[in-house]
């Protein structure tokens, strides 16, 4: 199948909601070694965002029981639902590698522009970090030091590629405050940096451009939301922390439960 049909099919699935699919076809569009418009960019993005967000949302909630479960002392339950939840570690799992396979092999060295690798090492820093979200011991150190090198590798050319109010430098500093924040549990580190993005981008505020001004906008309503929701559970008792949110969480998984927003 040709280059302009996977990318056709992958907007069809995307309209009928088909995003196994969609994932199948964009992989075919990343694996031909070049360039990516924009366009085809947030088609792979979109595409997998909401194959591994189904799944995060599904462990939030299999995690959420599993622990009320063993606080009652019902083991019986406890053994059932670590299956299910392990199972859906796997698949969890499976997405990710596979996204960091086509990042690393293909869309990473034909990375062309100071957006493109901004774009494509954030992600990379993103899929490690749901990695890390369920990993425990050494493989969740081995994931949170490389989403650590990918979100530093994103920002190193950020910073001099991007203004501070481009929408996709200021996801990325979202989400990478969010990864100080919950993955590192670094809440100083994750404040500083989502109020300095913040800070930056306020500075800049006048020269946005029409075209990024709603996304980078809502962006700088996430960060701020996050900084109000993370200094609020500091002043709180120590209890059950409110997960961070990320942009991309706020758009197609946000869970249940009040979380800090992260692309």
């Amino acid at each position: 199948m040709g280059y302009e049909d996977s990318v056709y099919l992958a907007k069809l699935a995307e309209q009928a909601e088909r995003y196994e699919e969609m994932v199948e076809n964009m992989k075919t569009v990343a694996s031909a070694d070049q360039e990516l418009s924009v366009e085809e960019r947030n088609l792979l993005s979109v595409a997998y965002k909401n194959v591994i967000g189904a799944r995060r949302a599904s462990w939030r909630i299999v995690t959420s029981i599993e622990q009320k479960e063993e606080s009652k002392g019902n083991e019986q339950q406890v053994g059932l639902i670590k299956e299910y939840r392990v199972k859906i570690e796997t698949e969890l799992g499976k997405i990710c590698e596979d996204i960091l396979d086509v990042l690393d092999k293909h869309l990473i060295p034909s990375a062309q522009t100071g957006e493109s690798k901004v774009f494509y090492h954030k992600m990379k820093g993103d899929y490690h970090r749901y990695l890390a979200e369920f990993a425990t011991a050494d493989k969740r150190k081995e994931s949170a030091d490389k989403s650590l090198e990918a979100y530093q590798a994103a920002t190193e050319v950020a910073g001099t590629e991007l203004a501070p109010t481009h929408p996709i430098r200021l996801g990325l500093a979202l989400n990478f405050s969010v990864f100080y924040y919950e993955i590192l549990n670094s809440p100083d580190k994750a404040c500083q940096m989502a109020k300095t993005s913040f800070d930056e981008a306020i500075a800049e505020l006048d020269t946005l451009s029409e075209e990024s001004y709603k996304d980078s906008t809502l962006i700088m309503q996430l960060l701020r939301d996050n900084l109000t929701l993370w200094t609020s559970s500091e002043a709180e008792p120590a209890g059950e922390a409110a997960p961070a949110a990320t942009d991309a969480e706020a758009k197609t998984d946000a869970p249940a439960t009040e979380e800090p927003k992260a692309e």
